[in-house]
């Protein structure tokens, strides 16, 4: 289940929602002022590789074409 992040144009609130489904975004409400005319806004992820990035290097050479 994702976690969304919504702007509210009545009061210019910010909050995050977990979501259960994209069906389920058309029923967030704005914890502050309750409109139901919230925004989805586009966010940025973080991720993280174990193993370290070397690792990763060497097997992504070994897809591509010609590696080893």
């Amino acid at each position: 289940m994702p976690i969304f992040e919504f702007e509210c144009p009545n009061c210019h609130s910010a909050f995050d929602e977990l979501v259960r489904n994209a069906e389920a975004v058309k029923d967030v409400t704005c914890p502050s002022c309750g409109s139901r005319k919230v925004k989805k806004k586009l966010s940025t992820f973080a991720s993280k590789i174990s193993g370290g990035g070397a690792a990763s290097s060497a097997s992504a050479a070994a897809c591509a074409p010609g590696g080893t």
